[in-house]
């Protein structure tokens, strides 16, 4: 799995990409309860999450036409410079009058990262080709991603309360100047190439969807997946309060998530290149369907981590394979733009599974857990179905592209 670690490249994004992570969710918990802090409302704290929604849902389709007619260096180093004046402006609200500079800091700060992800989701197999060091970036990106999750947010509380809020704010502008630094030291690519307009560009990018099996398929599994998992990540810290006994229990088990999500990273490298992306895509999401529901069906601590594992591994084997089978199936050329149409629908299925959750709570526990589960047994069969019918994709090589003035060497053939 480290392999992709080699190369310099590689290793220099991963840095950047890390280092930008944790400032964020250093964040996480700081930002809303700031808000809380200044305001006493519960409702002008939530909004801040929803803030991060916007930019998705707006901005995405033009993100994609971006990051594929512009160097994609450029697009993350602007991206990270954004995103670090966007976060510094945290440090003006300092009163109820000034809660709506952190809205405004918050759609920015997502504005960059709307275009930051595609970008490095794009810029990943030209630096390491689409072979089986592609399987080993993303478990490597997975694994990272976990450790930020599991450590993040409470290392975030953890100095809010020790700090202060001004500090971590600081702590979050320095990560994004980081990895602006990383970005730039890695060499350059050029633009991956040109089209017409802006509009033709979004045109070519949604023909390509409608006509081509694989991307069409994954887009609507994981857009209809990330729905129902919101669904049922919404009612985590509720079912662990009035369920599980409290607001500790309910933190161990989302530090199970985080280990399952770890867990996930090796299993993931190891199956993505031996398995039928249909198989494995639908064997992930039928685990993570069971695991929400021995999750929500828990009477214990100890039960409920153990589900939470199980949630997190398979749920970590269903958004790196997706990932990974994307990029082989997409011609890097326009791969900024099927990326941003996928994090669209992330976007979009997170907000409409935020607000579902509470909804269907409103009925009964069973009722929103196990429509929840249905829908993700529902994906595991689309999965199996459509990507069947669309064909096996196989990685053609471990070449990365080559950089301006260097000639492509031929690389070791990958097995599929």
């Amino acid at each position: 799995m480290l392999d992709a670690l080699r190369v310099k490249d590689f290793r220099l994004l991963w840095f950047g990409r890390a280092a930008s992570q944790l400032g964020t969710w250093l964040l996480v918990v700081a930002v809303p309860a700031h808000v809380l802090e200044l305001t006493g409302s519960v409702v002008a704290a939530g909004l801040t999450l929803a803030a991060e929604f916007l930019a998705p849902l707006v901005l995405g389709p033009v993100a994609g036409v971006v990051v594929d007619r512009w160097d994609r260096r450029r697009v993350m180093v602007c991206a990270d410079l954004l995103r670090a004046v966007a976060i510094a402006a945290l440090l003006f609200a300092d009163g109820p009058g000034e809660v709506w500079l952190v809205y405004l800091a918050l759609v920015v700060e997502s504005v960059g990262s709307v275009a930051f992800r595609p970008a490095a989701q794009a810029h990943t197999p030209a630096v390491v080709g689409t072979g089986t060091l592609l399987a080993g970036a993303n478990a490597v990106n997975a694994a990272t991603d976990g450790t930020v999750r599991l450590v993040g947010a409470p290392l975030g509380g953890v100095l809010l309360a020790l700090a202060g809020f001004a500090p971590l704010v600081w702590l979050d502008v320095v990560s994004y100047l980081v990895s602006a630094a990383a970005i730039v030291a890695t060499s350059r690519r050029g633009a991956p190439g040109r089209s017409g307009g802006g509009l033709a560009d979004l045109r070519e990018g949604w023909a390509f969807l409608r006509r081509t099996p694989i991307p069409r398929a994954l887009l609507l599994v994981n857009t209809v997946f990330l729905g129902a998992n919101a669904t049922l990540s919404s009612l985590v810290v509720p079912f662990g309060v009035q369920v599980l006994g409290g607001t500790g229990e309910t933190g161990v088990v989302l530090s199970g998530l985080g280990v399952g999500f770890l867990l996930g990273a090796p299993a993931t490298r190891l199956l993505t290149d031996r398995l039928h992306p249909a198989h494995l895509l639908a064997g992930a999401l039928a685990v993570t369907a069971a695991g929400f529901g021995l999750l929500f069906s828990a009477t214990s601590v100890p039960y409920a981590v153990a589900a939470a594992v199980v949630v997190g591994l398979a749920g970590s084997t269903t958004l790196v394979g997706t990932q990974t089978v994307l990029q082989r199936a997409t011609p890097n050329a326009i791969l900024g733009r099927v990326g941003a149409a996928l994090f669209m629908g992330e976007a979009a299925a997170s907000f409409a599974g935020a607000l579902a959750g509470p909804a269907l709570l409103g009925i009964s526990w069973s009722a929103a857990v196990w429509t929840a589960c249905g829908v993700t047994l529902l994906c595991a069969a689309l999965a199996l179905v459509m990507l069947r019918k669309a064909g096996r994709t196989t990685p053609p090589t471990d070449t990365p592209t080559p950089r301006p003035g260097q000639q492509s060497a031929p690389g070791p053939s990958a097995t599929g």
